[in-house]
């Protein structure tokens, strides 16, 4: 039986698969893996307020470059509040840095925005200290559950890495991939539910391939990762996420979308598989609709950044 890994690998250069399969039997996956799930044994919210504070007029110079602009910021209720926004720009993920420049600015650092991470950047020495200090939580039901129950605000990324590292051809397209824990997450909690939606931030950076066949010959599933993406990015050309490159300076947008009241489905509406449907398709539906306005008032967000704005 020919597997896809079996394929990929009669597809590649004999000297490749053999590094690929060196790197294997070092054992480098298992080894993060198990850092993993140490770092994850610490309490998952460690948000330092007056780092934050230092840290977001950096936020602020670092959004300058893509000359971001946050739009709606007003239409966000009180906490507890669940945005759910979409993923781009590959590692750097430029737009989230100015959905939080934005929220403090407007909301004061006495009302944390907390959000869930990829839990394997806990096992990396000083990422794992910057993201809890931002307000970073390892990604789990039961870590934005209890903090929404806390009365603090989340963002949550639906899509994930599957749609940060969404192929160059999707850039204008919400990807969520069918995942619904967000809407479940929503109707347990009862909270409102703010989209929040971005548009050139997948134009700082070209992704070329998911590369999901590539993660599972490398074995990636241990540090649930399904994708090993090729990227294509300056001054490295084609290159991996482990080796980011410089972004590049396209005109980034977000809009925060007016909050979606799911109360009428109760929390027991988390367990019926067509409430889940219906709010999926209405959420999905309404940020794409946003999307494809925003990406038809600026259509080519780094070429926008050196000529002159309409009007």
């Amino acid at each position: 039986m020919v597997t896809e890994s079996n394929s990929l690998e009669q597809k590649l250069p004999p000297s490749v698969v053999k590094a690929l399969r060196g790197f294997m039997q070092t054992g480098f996956w298992n080894r993060w893996a198990d850092a993993t799930e140490t770092a994850l044994q610490q309490p998952a919210r460690q948000f330092d307020p007056e780092f934050m504070r230092k840290l977001v007029p950096k936020m602020e110079t670092f959004m300058s470059y893509f000359g971001a602009e946050v739009r709606g910021m007003d239409r966000v209720p009180q906490s507890p509040v669940l945005l759910i926004g979409n993923h781009s720009g590959g590692v750097i993920t430029p737009d989230t840095s100015a959905v939080y420049a934005a929220w403090y600015r407007t909301r004061g650092f006495e009302d944390p925005l907390m959000g869930l991470a990829f839990d394997g950047i806990y096992a990396v020495p000083g990422w794992r200290d910057l993201m809890r200090k931002i307000g970073q939580m390892p990604a789990s039901m039961d870590n934005a559950q209890a903090t929404l129950g806390d009365g603090c605000s989340v963002l949550l990324y639906p899509g994930g890495s599957y749609e940060a590292f969404r192929p160059w051809r999707d850039r204008n397209r919400i990807v969520f991939n069918d995942r619904k824990g967000f809407i479940r997450l929503a109707l347990k909690v009862g909270v409102p539910v703010v989209p929040v939606v971005g548009h050139g931030g997948h134009e700082t950076t070209i992704v070329l391939t998911r590369g999901e066949r590539l993660a599972k010959l490398l074995g990636l599933d241990k540090v649930r990762m399904d994708g090993a993406p090729l990227l294509l990015q300056f001054p490295w050309g084609i290159s991996i996420p482990a080796t980011p490159g410089f972004p590049l300076p396209a005109r980034i947008t977000v809009q925060v979308c007016e909050p979606l009241d799911w109360s009428r489905f109760g929390p027991e509406g988390a367990d019926d598989p067509e409430v889940l449907e219906q709010c999926y398709q209405e959420i999905t539906s309404l940020m794409q609709t946003t999307l494809d306005a925003l990406a038809i008032e600026n259509p080519r967000p780094l070429l926008s950044r050196f000529l002159p704005r309409k009007g």
